[in-house]
């Protein structure tokens, strides 16, 4: 299994770092271009060309029942919630923005134990939920935000909506019918996802004020970055990830995140980094080795998982 291990690793580092760093992206990017349309073009982009790839690569054999699955898991992932993430980085603060995001983990628990009936979340995983919420409150500190700024009661709850509609998606993702080919499954969750994020910035109105003179030089950089690192990328060791390690496990990245995005803010952007942020940090990671401890349900997922078997056959 060690061939195995290495890639999950890799994916999880992917995922925890990148889309730590996509915090950023985002911010620069919908400086001068509008949000819903700059996620429709970076998904729908990154669609295109891994859609071609797969094509080229002879691996496109999918059937009726995949295109219909995998747009949905598109518009719950990339509509709902990115979508609700980068309309809301416009009027919601950053740190609250990773705050309200960090709730997939516990919608994911919720959904499987209440709606799915999968059984009660152990207390090691439970343990480990409340201390990742204990970490980012101490690391984003909300009520310092209430006093600065306020808080947009849209964006929050754009924000919990999008969480909510993540955690679905992703949960949907292990049920929904899959093509052979997860690269070709991900390229239709894309175009679907990128063309329903333009329809929306189309209805909007966002197509009537953009003007494509007044885009930076920085959004143009960083919907780059968004598109091969954020999309093509994370994106699809994400969607790995969940065939792989289960959602619950794979979700723990929105613990992570916010810690990323702050040390990337200090180090390119010079904002500040205290001991609040370090013992905020210790705390969250802690969480995260919390939650993936549980051994015995890991490797019962990792056996009985297809794709496991195909990669170990293959390695």
């Amino acid at each position: 299994m060690s061939n195995q291990k290495y890639k999950l690793i890799f994916a999880f580092g992917l995922v925890y770092i990148v889309w730590g760093a996509t915090y950023l992206g985002i911010k620069i990017a919908i400086e001068s271009v509008p949000p819903f349309m700059m996620a429709g073009v970076r998904h729908l982009t990154a669609g295109i060309i891994l859609f071609t790839v797969v094509k080229l690569s002879g691996k496109m054999v999918i059937k009726r029942e995949h295109v219909r699955s995998n747009a949905v898991i598109g518009a719950l992932l990339l509509l709902g919630g990115n979508g609700g993430v980068v309309w809301a980085e416009k009027i919601v603060p950053s740190g609250l923005a990773a705050l309200l995001v960090s709730m997939v983990p516990i919608w994911i628990l919720l959904i499987n134990w209440s709606v799915l009936k999968r059984g009660k979340p152990s207390a090691t995983k439970s343990i480990g939920v409340v201390l990742g919420i204990v970490g980012l409150l101490f690391l984003i500190s909300p009520m310092e935000l209430l006093k600065a700024e306020g808080i947009n009661l849209y964006g929050a709850i754009a924000l919990m909506g999008a969480s909510l509609t993540w955690s679905i998606g992703s949960v949907y993702t292990q049920y929904a019918p899959m093509p052979e080919s997860k690269f070709a499954a991900i390229s239709i969750q894309m175009l679907s996802g990128g063309s329903l994020l333009l329809l929306l910035s189309l209805l909007v109105g966002e197509f009537n004020y953009f003007d494509i003179a007044q885009v930076t030089s920085n959004s143009i950089f960083a919907l780059l970055f968004l598109i091969v690192f954020g999309s093509l990328i994370a994106y699809s060791a994400y969607i790995w990830l969940l065939h792989t390690a289960g959602p619950s496990l794979t979700s723990t990245y929105a613990y992570v995140n916010p810690v990323v995005a702050v040390f990337l803010g200090w180090l390119i952007a010079s904002e500040p980094m205290n001991l609040r942020i370090i013992i905020s940090s210790v705390i969250i990671i802690s969480a995260v080795v919390l939650i993936t401890t549980d051994h015995k349900n890991i490797r019962k997922n990792l056996k009985s998982n297809p794709l496991m078997k195909e990669l170990k056959h293959n390695s």
